[in-house]
């Protein structure tokens, strides 16, 4: 289907580039960006997410930092960790990975991190700063959608966009950065009265409420952008487990303009975007025109 968006060779191609302009750090300026991930527990998800993100940071040529600690870690040895990292000038970037162990809280963890190296984007300074305008690192999955959304469309700016879902993580700093490019922004959710029809005014779509296939194929504008953000593994008809999205894909694409399928649509952005993060928090703790 030629409306559908290939977010996998997207981030295939920022991968590249990446990979070119950190042998340009290293030659011309003498470094290169370095990662560190932070796991505490056996997560199975987590550590399988870890793994990519580790693999992906050496293939574009960064240092990858694995810290790997037991599921009885303390709070306060997590914390004394993060403190050591924000002090190791070879770290770049910090991404302690969540969920974590009950007798941890998650907040104060990411409060902890030095908003510099914060290349996940959750720290309340960058939040703030996106908010407000400013020079911020944003969250991975919303700068992902965006890439997506610039690459397909060229100029927002004017369009009508529906943000459907309000997390810290994506609904919100997805929403500050359409109203950056000068969309007129929605943000939906559970309790909105005609959500349906809210949906249907928009040019864009994001839908980000980790519901699977709530938004159907009559919500969906004719000739909308939608960006499906959500992961959901369901029982198929013949009771084997599959990925699907947030939006009822064959319905919805029958609508649309241009779609992200799920998988390979937004997912695959998510850990290249790290990467890019990285890279801006290296250039601007040395200085470096980005």
């Amino acid at each position: 289907m030629s409306n559908i968006i290939d977010g996998k060779a997207f981030a295939e191609g920022l991968r590249r580039r990446l990979a070119t302009q950190i042998a340009g750090l290293k030659e011309k300026h003498g470094f290169i960006p370095g990662l560190a991930v932070v796991l505490v527990g056996e997560d199975p998800a987590s550590k399988v997410y870890v793994r990519n993100k580790a693999q992906q940071t050496v293939e574009v040529g960064m240092a990858s930092f694995e810290h790997k600690l037991p599921a009885t870690t303390a709070q306060a040895e997590l914390l004394a960790l993060v403190k050591r990292l924000n002090e190791d000038k070879s770290v770049n970037g910090i991404l302690v990975q969540l969920p974590l162990p009950k007798q941890i809280d998650p907040q104060a963890v990411l409060d902890a991190i030095d908003p510099a190296k914060d290349v996940d984007g959750f720290h309340v300074v960058n939040a703030g700063r996106l908010a407000t305008g400013g020079q911020a690192l944003v969250p991975c999955t919303p700068l992902g959608c965006l890439m997506l959304l610039k690459d397909r469309l060229g100029d927002l700016s004017g369009k009508r966009a529906v943000v459907l879902g309000r997390s810290n993580i994506v609904g919100k700093p997805m929403a500050q950065l359409l109203l950056g490019e000068s969309c007129t922004v929605t943000i939906a959710h559970s309790k909105t009265r005609d959500l349906a029809g809210e949906c249907r005014r928009a040019e864009i779509l994001v839908a980000a409420v980790g519901r699977p296939e709530m938004v159907r194929g009559d919500w969906v504008a004719p000739g909308a952008t939608v960006i499906d953000v959500g992961i959901n593994r369901i029982t198929g008809p013949d009771g084997k487990g599959k990925l699907v999205g947030d939006v009822a894909f064959a319905e919805a694409a029958k609508h649309a303009g241009a779609i992200t399928p799920v998988p390979g649509g937004v997912g695959p952005m998510t850990i290249a975007v790290l990467l890019q993060n990285t890279v801006t928090a290296a250039c601007r703790q040395h200085g470096i025109a980005i």
